[in-house]
């Protein structure tokens, strides 16, 4: 019997009256006070739960063929709820209940013959039940109806007909259909569906919601509701969410920044495995940024970005290994990593692997794979990358003198300093290219404006003979200051002969040059 307290409230009372009430009907044999019992034993409604008499009163019911008591014991089954969980007993209950037209339990009996619990995988019978549930108005078995189409399977593909399904399920509120929806439409359509799913909670909805308003997409840029619905998803674990909520603090876009938050978030993310939190968190530790500089903990969250497949974590992790900081030095596992990210076309691992190979280093010295890594990185606009393709051209047996010259143009283009003076020197001398005195005077100012000491000293013997542009002593004597300066030594021969050229008031001007 109940116990029942001495002065309960007026609704425990209630409660108890018809505990007490649906009892006695039950125990009389009324299936449906039976099924009624056993869900008030379920739920704690009225009396406290208790799964295994919950088990007791629905199969009382179940076995006297109510379809309700039969899906509710089917269920207790499947979650093992009073009973060891047995996908075998649940596939029978729902069968009973299915069998009677219950559309809750065709839909969950389609699950199982869906992913093989308890049954045969059998797409054919998840299609048969599917379709009679969603017949009846089941949004589940509607939207998975959908997916089937969508995706061809157990039917022949057919795109109208799985948004017929979802469009049936979204329609009835079913958020899952209204971001299958929402996934495919645009503009206002879109974000619209997106919004019906996310207010019902659905994270992968909200993401995008948020990700809608933080790129100004079919909606005006929004920063703070980018960060309500990113937070609301962020909340439920969703690591896309986290990971971008970081970044919305860590960059103060559209609102202060926050690096305590920004930590916080990529830290959540980071423990849930999204590859760019872990790597982004690295970074933090390497550097110190919110957190002490701890070069091991760098290390642990790189490999766990790394062994993802992040080439940005892999390219991390190579320069921990490649400084020995965090982990041991190690020149091979470098060239592992740099490797793996290079091969992903990363392009700062590219180029540093063909540093290796041009080197030696952690690998067995080798031009050509220098040369192919390299390319790999030029040809991505690497103006570093493209400077050392011209050098191993240029120096190689069997170069191209015209290819590097291009490769040198690409990469001066783009203001390399050794590339400027490398073309300087090829329009001076003829090299790969027309000799040209205007344009070698070109270039060596472009590279010794950024402080190439060569290109300066060059630069003075140009302007001191008048070759490539007017003679100019006073521009001549400044650029060899420059140079010897910088420690070019024929820079003072040079000087000293350009001194006894000048007047005094030139020498003293062309001496003040900086």
């Amino acid at each position: 019997m109940l116990d029942i307290p001495a002065q309960p409230s007026d609704q425990e009372g209630r409660h108890t009256a018809e505990f007490l009430r649906v009892k006695g009907l039950a125990e009389r044999g009324a299936p449906t006070a039976q099924h009624s019992l056993g869900f008030m034993y379920a739920s704690g409604q009225g009396v406290p739960q208790n799964f295994e008499l919950a088990v007791a009163w629905y199969r009382m019911a179940a076995s006297a063929g109510l379809e309700l008591a039969q899906y509710n014991l089917g269920v207790m089954f499947q979650k093992g709820q009073g009973v060891a969980q047995d996908y075998g007993q649940a596939a029978y209950w729902y069968r009973r209940a299915a069998e009677q037209g219950y559309a809750p339990a065709q839909y969950n009996l389609g699950w199982l013959y869906a992913k093989g619990q308890g049954v045969p995988n059998d797409v054919q019978q998840a299609l048969q039940w599917f379709s009679q549930a969603a017949d009846q108005g089941e949004p589940g078995a509607q939207h998975n109806l959908g997916m089937m189409y969508e995706t061809g399977k157990g039917v022949p593909q057919d795109f109208d007909a799985a948004a017929m399904w979802y469009r049936r399920a979204a329609e009835q509120g079913y958020a899952r259909s209204q971001f299958s929806l929402a996934l495919r439409s645009s503009g206002d359509a879109a974000v619209e569906w997106f919004r019906k799913a996310a207010e019902q909670g659905y994270a992968p909805a909200q993401f995008n919601l948020g990700l809608r308003y933080d790129k100004g997409q079919d909606v005006d840029q929004d920063s703070s509701r980018a960060l309500l619905w990113y937070g609301r998803a962020a909340e439920q674990g969703h690591t896309s969410s986290q990971f971008n909520l970081a970044l919305i603090y860590d960059s103060g876009h559209g609102l202060p920044r926050n690096e305590a938050l920004a930590l916080a978030w990529y830290r959540r993310a980071a423990e849930q495995g999204h590859a760019g939190a872990q790597d982004n968190l690295g970074v933090r530790y390497e550097h110190g940024q919110g957190v002490d500089c701890d070069p091991a903990q760098a290390a642990h969250w790189y490999r766990k970005a790394a062994e993802q497949g992040m080439p940005s974590a892999q390219y991390h992790l190579a320069q921990l290994y490649d400084a020995g900081t965090g982990v041991p030095n190690d020149p091979e596992q470098a060239v592992l990593w740099y490797r793996k990210a290079a091969e992903q076309g990363h392009l700062r691992a590219q180029f540093d692997l063909g540093l290796r190979y041009e080197g030696g280093v952690g690998v067995a010295r080798d031009e050509a794979q220098a040369l192919e890594w390299y390319r790999r990185a030029a040809h991505q606009d690497y103006a570093p990358a493209q400077y050392m393709v011209g050098s191993l051209l240029d120096r190689s047996d069997h170069g191209n003198p015209i290819e590097a010259t291009d490769w040198f143009h690409k990469a001066a283009d783009q203001g390399h300093a050794l590339a400027q003076f490398e073309l300087g020197l090829r329009h001076d001398c003829g090299k790969g290219i027309e000799r040209d005195y205007e344009a070698a005077h070109f270039w060596y100012l472009c590279a010794a404006r950024q402080g190439h000491a060569r290109a300066q000293f060059n630069l003075g013997v140009m302007y001191s003979a008048g070759q490539g542009v007017q003679r100019d002593l006073v521009e001549a004597y400044g650029w060899l200051q420059r140079a010897g300066g910088a420690g070019v030594g024929a820079a003072a021969g040079y000087l000293k002969k350009i001194a006894v050229r000048m007047e005094p008031q030139l020498l003293a001007q062309a001496q003040g040059f900086v």
